[in-house]
């Protein structure tokens, strides 16, 4: 008879311990994951040792999004300790599904939680379900020794959302390393203003919006190219969809689908655009537009959310944009083809302030040196 590995670890093991065993055995697949966890003891004292909700942390050169990234980011200064940790950092847009289970199993090993949030799920992008969707992230929040709110509005949202903390917490905005991404050396493209939608492709109106601005911009003679990274998710048929709303505008030479990106592959992306055109409503904190900023893209976006935080007044224009937690409200395509223009006719202003914005406010070494501090203090008590 074969005996699995979890049954060879729970003979060796007193009788308390097999009972906490016979009950994660109950909780079904993760069980070996989580008895690691459990039986892996704490790591030496007085260091930090960080673990992300997740047994493996993909490189810089796999497709990666969302937490995942900063995940990425942290892996030189904090590898990813998936047993032995006194640190568990998870990151809302990444929550792992056995989240509960490890906070149970952190709180057994005397780890602290530590909580990154990002946006919530509300009405008018979610639509039915929403406040199922919330009830994992409030019950983290408040659960935390320490919030890293990723923006204002992200605070605001998960106040109204999720319920006020009532613990420490700060807003620490999304980090970019700034030595990786920088501005290309020439000009990507001097026949063409060339416009990057990036990001994940997960809302069919965000990129009608950026279409929709082209077509406004190539009918008033402008020589103008629109490339669009990141996959077509919003629905089975979106690539069909897109083709079709390409040939219907008559752009069919002007957009080029470059498909999924790695982080490695991000700077190089980015530095084949003069701006990047972010049509996101009420995007919370966008990594991808600290990003684009430290290669020099000057920004034209939705007027609402987090980004205009990020963006300030002089790396880019934003279009007006009400706040609404009922309904979306894409960009006007006339008023993005009109920042377009503007922006530009001063790129180059507008390129130097966008590169020092990120360099000044969004450099991945202060954002690391605070989590290192907040990881020391909290593992010291």
């Amino acid at each position: 008879m074969i005996v699995s590995r979890f049954q060879q670890i729970k003979r060796l093991v007193p009788y308390p311990v097999r009972r906490v065993l016979s009950f994660l055995k109950l909780l079904g697949r993760n069980q070996e994951r989580w008895l690691g966890i459990l039986l892996s003891g704490m790591p030496q004292l007085g260091h930090v040792h960080v673990f992300y909700g997740h047994d493996h942390i993909p490189s810089p050169g796999e497709v990666a999004h969302g937490g995942i990234v900063k995940f990425q980011r942290m892996q030189d200064v904090f590898p990813n300790s998936p047993r032995r940790f006194n640190v568990l950092y998870l990151v809302s847009s990444s929550t792992p599904a056995d989240w509960a289970q490890l906070l149970w199993l952190a709180r057994r090993k005397q780890a602290r939680l530590v909580w990154n949030q990002n946006g919530v799920a509300y009405p008018g992008w979610h639509g039915p379900g929403w406040e199922r969707t919330n009830q994992p992230m409030a019950k983290i929040l408040q659960a935390a020794d320490y919030v890293f709110y990723q923006s204002r509005f992200c605070k605001l949202s998960a106040d109204r959302f999720l319920g006020e903390r009532l613990g420490p917490w700060e807003i620490l905005y999304n980090a970019v390393d700034t030595r990786i991404f920088t501005p290309a050396l020439s000009d990507p493209d001097p026949r063409h203003l060339v416009l990057l939608l990036g990001g994940l492709q997960w809302q069919y109106y965000r990129l009608e919006s950026a279409l929709q601005t082209v077509a406004i911009l190539a009918s008033q003679g402008v020589k103008v190219r629109l490339l669009v990274a990141g996959a077509l998710r919003w629905a089975p048929e979106a690539v069909q969809v897109a083709k079709r709303l390409i040939s219907d505008s008559g752009i069919a030479d002007q957009v080029v689908f470059l498909g999924p990106y790695t982080q490695a592959e991000a700077p190089s992306m980015l530095q084949r655009a003069h701006l990047l055109l972010h049509t996101t409503y009420n995007d919370a904190s966008p990594g991808l537009v600290v990003e684009a900023m430290a290669c020099g893209l000057p920004v034209v976006y939705s007027h609402s959310g987090g980004v205009p935080e990020l963006v300030g007044p002089e790396a880019g224009i934003g279009v007006p944009a009400g706040l609404s937690w009922e309904h979306r409200f894409p960009p006007n395509p006339n008023l993005l083809a009109q920042a377009v223009l503007h922006v530009a006719e001063q790129r180059a202003q507008y390129a130097e302030a966008a590169r020092q914005r990120a360099v000044e406010h969004f450099d991945l070494q202060p954002w690391l040196q605070r989590h290192r501090e907040v990881f020391e203090e909290l593992v010291s008590k």
